[in-house]
């Protein structure tokens, strides 16, 4: 009897993951139904391979979706996060397993007692950020614990980046993943952490404004700014009395402080959308946030504004986006300041035929033993090998599909909802990752704590 396995949704980060399953589907004696809205988009091999049903499906269709459901041992939700709690109920109903790699929302978690009470695993945040950043925290973590050590600080740092072969401009980035999720990171609340036993907190017009620096051997010095909330797994990481708790997103030195003079200017807002956006040139977007002048150019207004000299690099950063330019226009209807920057930084980001990316993630474990503190920095950086089998399809793919096959066999079987931050989940997957190339290096250095060089104040 084959193990049925659906895998709802065919998005970007299925790549790897589809691979995987269809790998062990004779030895593991597995079945692959594939539904989405479009699954004819999907490469020959998987369309045609013996141990795959393929379905075109509208997640709204309830009676298909709930027959598919019942139909299978597990599903696998790769849909957009808002849909996953639909996915859940139907789940939940059936006595089916589940496997996302989303954050656990409210909703979600509501359900945990239910889905105890019929002994099914909901697995979640079982992706790159959240997911390998959980399993690869915590395997650090409990081995200080299981020695008698006493964590002390904890910071995790995550960037999808562009690979250094292929990184060609100025800013150092190109966009890997969801271009939106860039141009309105680290709106919608002030960034709030930990340092050295003290509350800090960074409002969004400052936050690009304090970053901390990084080197990872062999790939050079990285910056990183706050996430919007560090202390979010304070609870779930057992990390109620650290001194220092942090969480960041990496870029490449130099990106942050550009970046910043978007937000000073009000391009990366989303709240309130543009009467008459479309075509609009590039240049008559910039004239937005800039006062009138009956003399002065675009660019000279933006230089005053800003207070940036022709020969500053941020400067040519902005040239570079064509942000003045006459004849390019804008192509949306009624879009917010934020919709029309990504559409101009699209056109300069996008990876080109043939680029690829890389997932750099870097941890900080301090801790105390026998009255001494110490410090163990581990990081793990991933290439892509193409634009469909990138680094962030493998990061987020491959332990979505192992950790169902670990589900389906019994080896994870703890039920309810839940993330991966137990021995059972997290050393078998980190374990079989290594074999795919996602390994992390560990590294002893000084206990530094509060590091004034290297973090403002």
């Amino acid at each position: 009897m084959n193990h049925q396995i659906l895998v709802l949704g065919t998005g970007k980060s299925t790549s790897y993951l589809l691979d995987y399953l269809l790998d062990k589907a004779k030895e593991e004696e597995l079945h692959i139904t594939i539904a989405d809205l479009h699954p004819e988009i999907l490469p020959e091999k998987i369309l045609n391979h013996r141990h795959t049903t393929i379905v075109t499906l509208d997640i709204k269709d309830t009676d298909k979706r709930t027959k598919l459901i019942q139909e299978s041992e597990l599903v696998i939700s790769m849909l957009p996060a808002f849909l996953h709690i639909l996915v859940a109920k139907d789940c939940l109903a059936a006595g089916k397993h589940l496997v996302t790699a989303s954050y656990v929302s409210d909703a979600l978690q509501q359900l945990d007692a239910e889905v105890k009470q019929k002994g099914l695993v909901f697995m979640n945040e079982i992706g790159l950020d959240p997911g390998i950043d959980h399993m690869s925290a915590m395997e650090v973590i409990d081995r200080i614990r299981d020695n008698g050590g006493k964590m002390v600080l904890f910071e995790s740092f995550c960037g999808g980046l562009v690979a250094p072969e292929n990184d060609t401009n100025l800013w150092n980035y190109k966009f890997t993943w969801n271009p939106r999720n860039v141009v309105i990171a680290g709106q919608g609340g002030t960034a709030k952490f930990i340092q050295e036993g003290t509350y800090k907190y960074i409002p969004y017009h400052k936050l690009f404004r304090r970053t901390e620096f990084l080197d990872v051997e062999g790939y050079g010095k990285f910056e990183a700014y706050a996430n919007r909330d560090s202390l979010k797994y304070r609870e779930a990481y057992g990390l109620q009395d650290v001194l220092t708790l942090y969480r960041g997103t990496m870029r490449r030195v130099g990106f942050s402080k550009a970046w910043h003079m978007f937000v000073q200017l009000g391009m990366t807002d989303d709240s309130y959308l543009l009467e008459n956006s479309k075509g609009m040139t590039f240049r008559e977007f910039t004239n937005l946030f800039l006062p009138y002048s009956p003399t002065d150019s675009v660019e000279l207004k933006l230089r005053h504004y800003l207070k940036i000299d022709q020969d500053d690099i941020m400067w040519e950063k902005l040239m570079e986006l064509n942000l003045f330019d006459d004849k390019k226009t804008i192509p949306l209807k009624n879009a917010s300041p934020a919709q029309v920057l990504q559409y101009i930084l699209e056109q300069s980001w996008t990876l080109q035929n043939g680029e690829k990316d890389m997932i750099v993630m870097y941890h900080k474990f301090g801790y105390e033993l026998d009255g001494q503190k110490y410090q163990i920095d581990a990081n793990m950086v991933v290439k892509g090998e193409n634009q469909t089998y990138t680094a962030m399809a493998k990061t987020v793919g491959l332990p979505v599909a192992i950790a169902a096959l670990k589900i389906i066999k019994g080896e994870i079987n703890t039920p309810g909802v839940q993330i991966p931050i137990t021995k059972e989940v997290y050393k078998p997957i980190l374990e079989e990752l290594k074999n795919h190339g996602i390994v992390f290096k560990e590294h002893k250095v000084p206990y530094l704590g509060y590091n004034p060089d290297s973090v403002a104040s």
